[in-house]
């Protein structure tokens, strides 16, 4: 393909890796109001076995993000992209024929793997140019933009759905996929120079791997990052039931899961404004404290309406929770990655890989203890909630700041 005719610009630089970042998003939100028709035409056998759907991809997601990262230090960033492509192309291609549900799930498996790569590979190439707090700003802006996904991706779902059955879902995946990897090839740089990349070697990656586990800063907040996005998770997998099956919005579920998005999305512009001048420990401190002490507060209330409180509360109760994740989620992710800048690419996958690992396993346990109420996904973000502030106090205190960024 040809070469970029000028160099990528800022904006067009957060546009671009946003929308590549949110690929995992995509794959996930946008068929949240197929999962009954797809486990129905497939036969899936119980119920709750829809939300292997979902979990099929973060499955990939934490396998493919041990590799990708370790192989974008040898090759350079851009390779390994293309190849987390080419793998999510073939997944969603898996997924379009698919004759039963053993198949939908392989293909789901392979879109997991394909889209770790921009996933984490992205995340090193800010790194390149990034650092500290100017990381985090933006990693906050990519992350703005990023929030479209969820806000429009199950409307979109909708839509389809209204005009065509859900393999059409994963046709627009494919295009969707096939034009962001053509806009990266033609326009991004490569932003690891040659002198800078290091051999592939398994030795290296368990050298770098432990050397990320020692760290106490990275460790810590990879934990924590882990413990929030596991209870998040339970929310993404257990949705739809909540909404259409136990609330009975119907389609409206788009625009409830729309709504809660922007919480999201607000708390990352906040966070992007105020993390230059308040730092991102003292940001995510504030944020953890407030989640944990409104879910405890709304645990018990849920409780005392037997796990079905009024809907207006519990989408109110998701807002303010959701606006705490959103000033976390960029934050942890370059607070565990500041102290790691020279093994970038590696350490981007492990903090990831772990992330996702600590996630998958909770949020799929959370996901399938759903009894029909909201009970057991408002008590996990209560109790993980107090296990992440109890985390971040541990690491903070046995890493104390020294670079000046945070």
């Amino acid at each position: 393909m040809s070469a970029p005719s000028k160099k990528l610009g800022f904006v067009e630089q957060v546009i671009l890796l946003a929308l590549m970042i949110s690929m995992v998003a995509l794959s996930i939100d946008v068929m949240l109001p197929a999962l009954f028709n797809i486990s129905q035409d497939l036969h899936a056998e119980n119920p709750n076995d829809r939300q292997y759907i979902i979990a099929a991809v973060f499955l990939g997601l934490a396998i493919g993000q041990l590799f990708y990262g370790p192989l974008s230090d040898s090759t350079g960033r851009k390779p390994a992209i293309y190849i987390g492509f080419g793998l999510f192309l073939i997944g969603c291609l898996l997924s379009i024929f698919a004759e039963n549900f053993t198949v939908m799930l392989i293909g789901r498996l392979l879109q997991g793997l394909g889209v770790a790569s921009p996933r984490i590979v992205s995340l090193a190439l800010i790194r390149d140019q990034y650092e500290g707090r100017e990381m985090a700003r933006f990693v906050s802006l990519v992350m703005t933009v990023f929030i479209l996904v969820p806000v429009l991706a199950p409307a979109l779902g909708q839509l389809i759905l209204i005009f065509a059955e859900w393999r059409m879902i994963f046709v627009v995946l494919f295009i969707l996929g096939l034009a962001t990897l053509i806009w990266f090839s033609l326009r991004q740089e490569e932003t690891l120079a040659v002198e800078k990349r290091a051999r592939l070697s398994i030795k290296r990656i368990w050298q770098a791997a432990n050397e990320v586990v020692r760290t106490r800063a990275a460790f810590g907040f990879t934990m924590v990052g882990g413990f929030i996005f596991s209870a998040f998770l339970g929310y993404l997998t257990m949705s739809q039931q909540i909404f259409q099956d136990q609330y009975g919005v119907g389609e409206m579920f788009a625009v409830y899961f729309g709504l809660l998005a922007l919480a999201l999305g607000a708390a990352s512009f906040v966070n992007a404004r105020l993390v230059m001048r308040f730092g991102m420990r003292k940001l995510s401190y504030y944020a953890l404290v407030m989640l944990t002490l409104i879910s405890v507060s709304f645990m018990v209330y849920t409780y005392a309406w037997n796990g079905h409180p009024p809907l207006w509360t519990l989408v109110a109760f998701f807002m303010v929770i959701f606006f705490c994740i959103g000033i976390l989620f960029g934050n942890f992710n370059a607070m565990a990655m500041e102290p790691l800048g020279h093994i970038a690419g590696v350490a981007a996958a492990v903090i990831g890989s772990i992330t996702t690992f600590v996630s998958m396993g909770l949020g799929t346990v959370i996901a399938q203890l759903y009894d029909g109420t909201v009970f057991p996904l408002v008590s996990s973000f209560a109790v993980l909630g107090a296990l992440s502030l109890a985390a971040m106090i541990w690491t903070v205190r046995t890493s104390p700041n020294t670079s000046g960024h945070e």
